[in-house]
């Protein structure tokens, strides 16, 4: 009943990050759009950054403390990919530079998005996995 519970709680943390990389897209979208202005979309994406890469964290560590390997190594690219970007302080957006870098942003995400849905599948596989195997032990 732990691991279920365990696969539950890893679900609901990459909903999260799922929402996370959504609001930023949707900013995005809504600069591209012309539907906010630059100082606004850049503030809204920055207030998102350092929660996304701190849930993903917690997230690779839970996966490690909980003895899930192999979720743990699909989850160390994107990790790594979040400390590289943070260490080299390229993680918020700039105001001045939004637009130029308008496209390139908006493909950084979308490949996150696409990287945390084929996490959240993954977890759902197991998750059932686990809720039947639990089932049949009943």
């Amino acid at each position: 009943m732990g691991d279920l519970l365990a696969w539950i709680l890893f679900f609901f943390i990459l909903i999260s990050l799922l929402i996370m990389i959504v609001y930023q897209l949707m900013c995005l979208t809504d600069l591209e759009f012309d539907h906010i202005n630059p100082y606004d979309s850049a503030s809204r994406i920055n207030k998102v950054v350092v929660p996304e890469f701190i849930t993903e964290g917690v997230l690779c560590f839970l996966f490690l403390v909980t003895g899930h390997w192999v979720m743990s190594l699909f989850c160390v690219p994107y990790l790594y990919y979040n400390v590289r970007v943070y260490l080299r302080r390229q993680h918020l957006v700039d105001v001045t530079e939004i637009f130029n870098l308008l496209s390139w942003e908006k493909k950084q995400r979308l490949f996150k998005l696409g990287y945390i849905v084929l996490l959240i599948f993954m977890c759902l596989f197991w998750l059932i996995y686990n809720a039947l195997e639990d089932d049949e032990d009943w």
